[in-house]
């Protein structure tokens, strides 16, 4: 039996809850790990002077993947930048994946079954942002390259195949941003028109995200750039169940990282209401990463049987706690 390395990254607010429970379904299952441990987020910053101290990085790449709860960044430090933006951009973690998938809940609507694939390390996020005229005029430069969009958009396609799906929908704004979210689209387009098994479909960002409350099981696999997948994937959560269920996997040529897409819920902290069915979800997703494909189906059935029970936190109509969500999905594993 192999011994996997995963870096557990807590953070703030119900981040520790929440990879505590993440941790405690991992360690139900026969497999075995050593668990590695790094500090980020605001915590971080006021301990070390910085929210992603370089040893961090260090184990994070000594591990065979990584599970991150969440961060605090707080809008009124100066010079304080998000840790989970340089974690992306240093590890080159250039695919973000969002699953949103149908349960069996009240709040989510049935049929749905897409993955939105993010690009990760560029556009409005790349930082590069300025104060003119006496701060009275904010600039911020949108950065699209080719390499970034033709490999974003080619692991979209290898995992829309991976996953059985047979339609790539490439999200833009080339109408308006014609030389930005063009040069997007034509790369990405160029990439998924190579994949002969697979449909080619392109739509304008807010017709996405029209047809996203109209019709969302027309999709299977959305790819598009990183501020435009941000909005559309919390959107689309917010379909099936919401941000509780929203697991995500960041994921580069070297290692990946998989959290739950949910903030650090300052005012949940500490009182076990936090849901940690997002987290869960986003360890399965690390388990499929490290090519444990039935353990990690072992526990997205486990969960779908929890919420079919009403085993569940109160965001979803249940009575559990935290912990207690993630034991009502121990039990289920071998149910």
């Amino acid at each position: 039996m192999r011994d996997y390395r995963v870096c557990l990254l807590p953070g703030d607010g119900i981040g520790p809850e929440v990879t505590r429970a993440a941790k405690r379904v991992l360690e139900a299952l026969p497999l075995r790990f050593t668990w590695l441990n790094g500090e980020i987020g605001f915590e971080a910053y006021r301990r070390f002077g910085t929210p992603l101290p370089d040893e961090t990085l260090e184990a994070i790449l000594q591990a065979d993947a990584s599970l991150f709860g969440a961060v605090t960044t707080p809008p009124d430090i100066p010079n304080y930048r998000s840790p989970v933006l340089r974690m992306r951009q240093e590890l080159d973690l250039f695919a973000n994946l969002r699953p949103c998938r149908s349960v069996p809940n009240a709040q989510s609507r049935q049929g749905i079954d897409l993955m939105l694939v993010r690009e990760n390390t560029e556009d409005l996020y790349a930082g590069a942002e300025r104060l003119e005229e006496g701060g009275e005029r904010a600039v911020g430069e949108m950065v699209i390259t080719r390499r970034a969009s033709e490999r974003v958009a080619r692991a979209a396609c290898e995992l829309a195949l991976k996953r059985g799906f047979s339609k790539v929908t490439v999200v833009h704004k080339a109408n308006v941003l014609r030389q930005t979210s063009g040069l997007f689209r034509r790369t990405a387009l160029e990439v998924v028109r190579g994949f002969s098994a697979l449909q080619a479909e392109e739509m304008l960002v807010d017709t996405c995200a029209m047809e996203l409350v109209r019709a969302p099981e027309q999709f299977e696999v959305i790819v598009t750039t990183n501020l435009f997948g941000d909005i559309l994937s919390d959107e689309a959560s917010m379909l099936v169940g919401g941000l509780g269920l929203a697991s995500s996997g960041n994921v580069g040529a070297r290692t990946a990282v998989f959290e739950p897409v949910h903030g650090s819920a300052p005012k949940l902290a500490g009182t076990g209401r936090a849901n940690p069915l997002a987290a869960i979800l986003s360890a399965a997703m690390l388990l499929e990463y490290l090519g444990e494909s039935e353990q990690a189906r072992r526990v997205e059935v486990a969960v779908r049987r929890a919420i079919a029970a009403g085993q569940v936190t109160e965001d979803l109509g249940g009575s559990l706690s935290t912990d207690g969500a993630a034991e009502a999905v121990v039990e289920r594993l071998d149910a």
